[in-house]
């Protein structure tokens, strides 16, 4: 094999599948292994789905959707930041996940931040900041712990979710959003199928998803691309950051040099890959039960278990 083409292959991988568009795996499991089949939304008992608008904008209001245990007591808190390549609402995709989780003893929400067909970067940014402060602002009623906020999120979601941690305690991230009085700081932070190095990934050619996300190309807008790339922000303080990787996914640029990064700095960090998982393996069985795993047991590590009353 040339030199030549060992390079285009790899560009070809790590371009591929940047951000999924839809909820259907880009690549199907072995015909011998688990068969992908998207698991529907339905609130636990003991439960109750709460709805917040966190802010109003004219072409999108950006809401959270809060699973709220009934019983009296203070939770932890994850916040599920969805996929769909920056374009794509992809909400109700990833409920059956925080359904599950919420069970595990978190109150858990999901943010539907503007996508990138209704207002550029940093817009998607700033609605997930201000869905972290929202949910401080609304900690009694929601019955969460402020001080032990999580975020997870896969693929444009997983960027998200990354760039969120990696930018916590950084001023110039937060956004014009509302509720400035609260903090948008996370004390853990979970990664699922997303590239963390937007620089490196689109050197070759942007993928159309970023161009749309970013309003140029890589090339265009270079600076845009690092100051979005949460491998460019790890840095000391920065919260205990896994990721979480389907077996048949795709290659996710920068996830092997940000565990580096974060390794060096002495802050938590660790893969799980999942036997057989397609993109994106959180929304079906066996897949989501696993992610539910990792997630639950990291979580509780670095968030804690419920007070109960």
């Amino acid at each position: 094999m040339s030199f030549r083409f060992s390079l285009c292959l790899v560009f070809s991988l790590a371009l591929s599948c940047l951000h999924a568009a839809d909820s259907k795996p880009n690549e199907k499991p072995s015909p011998n292994g688990p068969k992908w089949k998207a698991l529907k939304p339905q609130t636990p008992a003991g439960f109750t789905l709460k709805t917040l608008e966190v802010a109003k904008y004219p072409e999108h209001t950006v809401e959270l959707y809060v699973y709220v245990p009934d019983a009296e007591g203070t939770w932890p808190c994850v916040l599920d930041i969805h996929g769909g390549g920056w374009k794509a609402r992809q909400v109700e995709a990833d409920k059956p996940m925080m359904e599950r989780l919420a069970q595990r003893g978190f109150v858990t929400a999901l943010v539907s931040y503007r996508l990138s067909t209704q207002a550029k970067y940093p817009a998607a940014l700033d609605d997930c900041k201000a869905a972290l402060r929202c949910l401080r602002a609304h900690a009694a009623e929601l019955k969460l712990d402020p001080e032990r906020i999580g975020c997870m999120g896969g693929s444009a979601g997983g960027h998200l979710s990354g760039l969120t941690a990696m930018t916590t305690g950084l001023a110039e991230f937060e956004g014009a959003g509302p509720f400035k009085d609260q903090s948008s700081a996370v004390k853990a932070c979970i990664v699922m199928a997303a590239t963390q190095d937007l620089v490196e990934a689109n050197r070759a050619k942007t993928s159309e998803s970023a161009v749309l996300f970013f309003g140029g190309s890589a090339q265009e807008k270079p600076e845009v691309y690092q100051a979005a790339s949460p491998i460019h922000h790890v840095r000391a303080g920065v919260p205990p950051t896994i990721f979480i990787e389907g077996e048949k996914d795709s290659l996710k640029v920068g996830r092997v040099e940000m565990m580096e990064k974060l390794k060096a700095l002495g802050i938590e960090t660790a893969v799980h890959t999942l036997k057989e998982a397609p993109h994106p393996f959180w929304m079906s069985d066996p897949w989501c039960a696993e992610t539910v795993d990792i997630a639950a047991a990291f979580f509780k590590k670095h968030l804690g278990e419920p007070v109960m009353k």
